[in-house]
């Protein structure tokens, strides 16, 4: 089986990398590329995020037909992608960082800045934090209700449809953690970089 992770110059992604090759040890075959023939022809794609929901964007963008790639690998094929951290929120149809920007519209809803109520609540918000299970995700096998994650991130995805949230995590308010619609899922964790159960998730999603 083959894995591959885009890369799309988002920020450093080599501890989503480390992590994944980490896991798959020798058993599957992890590649990083940009190349569409080769993520057309793989069997899972990671599609991780650093930075703001516009500059992810618009990195995706500058790498001709990446994106319709992408939709169709994901939304024709049907095969499996994980999306972490703005990998996840590009899922939305639109973002408000820095400007609005058009997402991929993968899962109708928006990325919008956190309520951090006056200053009550420091923004980004960093570090460990609790996960709620909303609903069973094959991501989360053996991952119990309460385990906690490694966050950094300002925006949160809003989704329309609330039956595709898989966790949340209470920072202000209840934040979207995880979704999983069919084929998709994405974390606004970071799997990576959240020790043993990260490790787990990867592992999850490897064996799917």
């Amino acid at each position: 089986m083959n894995v591959t992770i885009v890369d799309y110059n988002s920020g450093n992604i080599s501890s989503v990398i480390n992590s994944f090759k980490e896991v798959a040890k020798e058993k599957i075959k992890i590649e990083v590329t940009s190349n569409l023939d080769k993520i057309k022809s793989t069997d899972k794609i990671v599609l991780p995020g650093q930075g703001s929901f516009k500059s992810c964007v618009d990195a995706l963008n500058n790498i001709d037909g990446l994106v319709d790639t992408l939709n169709e690998f994901t939304i024709i094929n049907k095969k499996p992608l994980l999306g972490i951290c703005v990998g996840l929120q590009m899922f939305a149809d639109v973002g408000y960082e820095e400007i609005e920007t058009k997402g991929l519209g993968w899962i109708k809803g928006r990325v919008s800045k956190i309520d951090n109520q006056n200053g009550k609540f420091k923004l980004p918000h960093i570090g460990w934090n609790e996960l709620n299970m909303v609903k069973e995700s094959r991501i989360f096998k053996e991952i119990k209700d309460k385990s906690h994650m490694y966050f950094v991130h300002s925006y949160e995805f809003i989704p329309k449809d609330k039956d595709v949230i898989s966790s949340t995590t209470n920072y202000s308010s209840n934040i979207v953690c995880s979704i999983e619609k069919e084929n998709i899922f994405g974390t606004q964790f970071h799997p990576e970089k959240s020790d043993k159960l990260g490790l787990k998730i990867i592992e999850n999603f490897l064996n799917l």
